[in-house]
């Protein structure tokens, strides 16, 4: 049971970890909480849907698909609602203009689905196998396997492309980066688009593993991203990657060994404990503020 409850937990952290990123990245830039995030993911997961069951593509055209218009829709976002607020005094005001964002779009999805759950078809012939006395499916072992190489093509685009050249030097200093020519906006832009399309290949992988979808589900899978980017440290792409595994692999052991009922707080339990012992994470680095 061990073993199969910590590939449930892996395929599960896989899908928190693709979320995560998307809030680490833009943090690591703007220094702003995406929380209209949730809701990319959820469209995504809907946008899949579409691109199956009416268009009629095979999945991965949909996981494609679905990545793309959540590429345009983040990039939308961004220069709807936080682009003008940029540099304002206050902090706070991208922040509540992220959270108006989160209600828009969820109530929107609502008045084009309805509020219901919408049942994802069966996309993949499943076939399960058996490793000694563990038993993994060909679903796990494709969603463990798509997860992997998106994180892997992330930290590929960051370490060795000049597009990943340029986040990294906003990431630093955007005033800095803007005098060296870099333009800054763009660069934003990008980053949002990354992380939207992660997350909605996070969102078509959970729609087709729990064969469901409802337009609320982006924003308890957000705010457990958000708590996974927390724990290996905002950000931090590594960390958000770990950060989403670990989380995932406790919610899972926890419901199996403790109860169901503690499946959604295990999540805020654990950013508590991060907030209290290591507020930097697990891989983040303490700033120094030089005064």
């Amino acid at each position: 049971m061990f073993w199969e409850q910590l590939i449930n937990g892996l395929t599960l952290g896989s899908t928190y970890a693709l979320i995560a990123l998307g809030y680490t990245m833009v943090y690591g830039i703007i220094q702003l909480i995406n929380f209209a995030h949730g809701e990319i993911y959820m469209f995504g997961a809907f946008a899949g849907l579409f691109l199956v069951t009416v268009l009629g593509v095979n999945i991965f055209v949909a996981l494609i698909g679905a990545m793309i218009f959540c590429m345009l829709l983040g990039i939308l976002v961004e220069i709807i609602a936080y682009r003008p607020l940029r540099g304002k005094s206050s902090r706070l005001s991208g922040l509540i203009s992220a959270i108006g964002v989160s209600i828009f779009l969820s109530t929107l999805m609502v008045l084009l689905r309805g509020p219901n759950t919408t049942r994802y078809p069966e996309v993949l012939n499943i076939h399960s196998y058996t490793i000694g006395s563990v038993e993994i499916s060909s679903l796990q072992i494709v969603i463990l396997l798509v997860a992997f190489v998106l994180m892997a093509g992330l930290q590929f685009m960051v370490q060795k492309t000049r597009l990943g050249k340029a986040m990294r030097a906003c990431s630093q200093d955007l005033d800095a980066a803007c005098l060296m020519g870099i333009n800054v906006n763009r660069i934003i832009s990008f980053t949002f688009a990354v992380g939207s399309a992660l997350a909605a290949a996070g969102g078509v992988m959970v729609g087709i593993y729990y064969n469901a979808v409802w337009p609320y589900m982006g924003m308890m899978a957000g705010l457990k991203a958000f708590s996974a980017a927390v724990l290996g440290g905002i950000g931090s792409i590594p960390g958000a990657m770990l950060g989403g595994i670990i989380l995932g692999v406790l919610e899972i052991f926890g419901v199996a060994y403790l109860s169901s009922s503690y499946k959604d707080a295990i999540a805020f339990a654990i950013l508590i404990l991060v907030l209290l012992i290591r507020p930097q994470g697990i891989m983040g680095q303490k700033k120094i503020k030089k005064v």
